[in-house]
């Protein structure tokens, strides 16, 4: 699955709501693919349900795995993250580590890409979660980028403001030091002008709460990025 292709993603969550009529339109859209993935609330149970109804559909599903009690089998893809600036451990490689002591023979690797998460958010549930440190100046961005890049060699560095819209400068920081990862950023975008502006910056964005709050608008987003 070449998804350093990909301009355009829709990330659905298995906690929230969403009819058929607005999956479809989703789905239908002209997105590159659609993630499943969330914070809190993440069951097998509703995770399954979700991927059973996007799986009508003919684009690549991936699951960004969050926690091990959503582990569904069937997904396209699966979506790993590192979380490179979590104070707290276990979301560095501590939860990689249980689930591979449970489900490392089965894996198959050609199915799975790690990403380096930098969350820059604090107000973030995620942040909260991870305990993460919030870097907001222009050398530490490229450090952290630099380790995802070039000490880890992670295929994906990930820009996380879920929820906020970011700062454009930061993004442009992070890419201007990356030699092979793929850029995906994600947050705040509500509009044409956001998805477009971030889109010119980073390899990938990700467009998820607009979904919920105003649909007509997330599906707008994708032509303002895969038409430039």
């Amino acid at each position: 699955m070449d998804f350093k292709q990909w301009r355009h993603i829709f990330k659905l969550d298995p906690e929230k709501d969403i009819d058929d009529r607005s999956l479809e339109a989703i789905c239908e859209s002209g997105t590159d693919a659609i993630v499943i993935g969330g914070t809190e609330g993440i069951s097998f149970d509703n995770t399954i349900e979700l991927m059973s109804r996007v799986r009508r559909f003919p684009l690549p599903c991936i699951l960004e795995v969050s926690t091990m009690e959503a582990v569904v089998p069937g997904f396209d893809f699966y979506f790993v993250p590192l979380v490179v600036n979590a104070q707290d451990p276990k979301w560095i490689f501590g939860q990689h580590v249980e689930g591979l002591v449970e489900y490392g023979p089965f894996v198959k690797w050609e199915e799975v890409a790690l990403e380096g998460y930098i969350v820059l958010n604090p107000s973030a549930k995620v942040a909260e979660l991870t305990k993460s440190k919030i870097e907001t100046s222009s050398q530490e961005i490229k450090a952290y980028a630099r380790l995802v890049d070039q000490m880890l060699k992670l295929p994906i560095l990930y820009l996380e403001y879920s929820g906020a819209y970011g700062d454009p400068q930061l993004v442009r920081d992070a890419k201007s030091v990356l030699k092979q990862s793929r850029l995906f950023y994600g947050g705040g975008i509500q509009n044409v002008e956001q998805a477009r502006e971030m889109g010119a910056i980073a390899d990938t964005i990700i467009v998820g709460n607009v979904i919920y709050e105003n649909l007509s608008m997330a599906l707008k987003t994708v032509s303002a990025v895969k038409e430039d």
